[in-house]
């Protein structure tokens, strides 16, 4: 006999037993993790990066878990921040990427191949390298053979739970660089933050008061729509997204605001959306209000009369930023009542804190939790990525 996810979640036993690789033990390491990283990055030896002064411009390169810490470090430096800080997901820097810039090569394991081989052409171009990975590895010798600082972080688990201990360094050293002010206060708060949550999320809080439990079970089942409302909570919901892929085996979608107001709300109207109740499908369904405060059609979910409803329904994730723009505010709102108009479901999540790393701890760690909690839920194993393993496999055979 099958148990219900609800009952799932709120057995324990079966917790652990479905996540034999320990995920939540890591997603719970998080604020050591800031702590450590934190330490680590001002005990480092960093005197050449930042003797050289302000760069034209910040690149991290970086790939999956790993990745992301670029995109961490673009939304805490902020708009405000006086260099560009751009992320590179690939083999190959962009052609402007020069001297004059810093490149920070970041890989979890150190043996990234299209890490290295960005890193590997930042030396080439003269650009100044600094690494942030684990130390006896391809990464480290690299940066040893390039003369490049080299900051090594100790893995507490998979690349994608090491969110935090990849991405502290590098807004220490963008922080010791004077790209922009950060009050020594901001790790603790972050890492207190991060700790406050893992609390309400543990596994042995039932899921009626278990914010991570709650989100995961109304997620199960629907496709997910995740949008921020600001670039760092845009971040968060990339994160969201891709930790629904790697610990869920779960599809997803994301975006931020305003700009998916200009594209993805369409897909309010289309085959994955429900009726809305008492609304007939067709032209003829009358008139629902536009998010710029005009009148839109309102033509239902765009299904021919007479077909079925869809089978996974939409739901709208709302990760909300206390410091979003005034008009993002209004159109989160307007967003919100115009799914609801047509039957999707909405969750909001707001950020707590006023300090963007703080901000960002309080979201990503919920959301983290939720996505395990999810597999756990649909009877899969969180840990396991076969088919990344079975492509790296592919690409290796010659």
């Amino acid at each position: 006999m099958t148990l219900a996810a609800e009952e799932r979640l709120d057995n324990v036993a079966l917790i652990e037993a479905a996540d034999p690789a320990g995920m939540l033990r890591q997603v719970a390491s998080s604020a050591a993790q800031v702590r450590e990283g934190a330490r680590v990055a001002q005990e480092a030896d960093l005197g050449e990066v930042i003797a050289a002064g302000r760069p034209r411009a910040v690149v991290v390169t970086g790939m999956g878990g790993s990745g992301i810490a670029g995109e961490v470090l673009a939304a805490v430096a902020g708009p405000g921040c006086p260099v560009q800080v751009a992320t590179v997901h690939d083999y190959r820097l962009p052609g402007w990427v020069g001297a004059a810039d810093l490149v920070i090569a970041v890989s979890c394991s150190g043996a990234t191949e299209e890490t290295l081989s960005a890193a590997g052409e930042a030396v080439r171009r003269g650009c100044r390298l600094l690494g942030v990975g684990s130390l006896d590895s391809p990464l480290a010798a690299l940066a040893e053979q390039a003369r490049a600082a080299f900051i090594p972080v100790k893995p507490a688990g998979m690349p994608r739970s090491m969110l935090w201990g990849l991405s502290v360094p590098l807004v220490v050293v963008a922080s010791r660089l004077g790209l922009f002010s950060m009050p020594p206060e901001a790790y603790e708060a972050a890492a207190a933050e991060l700790e406050r949550v893992a609390h309400l999320c543990r596994p042995d809080s039932e899921a009626f008061v278990n914010p991570a439990k709650g989100l995961a079970l109304d997620l199960s089942g629907t496709l997910p729509m995740i949008w921020g409302t600001s670039p760092l909570a845009g971040v968060a919901a990339s994160r969201f997204a891709n930790q629904l892929h790697e610990n869920g085996k779960y599809p997803a979608v994301c975006g931020v605001l305003p700009e998916a107001n200009h594209n993805q709300v369409v897909v309010f109207d289309g085959p994955f959306a429900p009726e809305p109740p008492g609304t007939a499908t067709g032209l003829d369904d009358g008139l629902l209000p536009g998010l710029d405060g005009g009148l839109a059609p309102g033509l239902g979910n765009g299904l021919a009369p007479g077909a079925p409803e869809p089978q996974v329904p939409l739901r709208l994730i709302l990760l909300r930023d206390t410091h979003e723009h005034p008009q993002v505010a209004r159109r989160r709102e307007e967003s919100a009542k115009l799914a609801a108009q047509r039957g999707i479901e909405v969750s909001e999540l707001t950020a707590v804190g006023d300090l963007p790393l703080e901000r960002l701890a309080s979201l990503v760690q919920l959301i983290d939790h939720a996505s395990v909690y999810l597999a756990i839920a649909s009877g899969i194993d969180p840990a396991p990525i076969a088919a990344i393993q079975e492509l790296k496999a592919r690409i290796a055979q010659e």
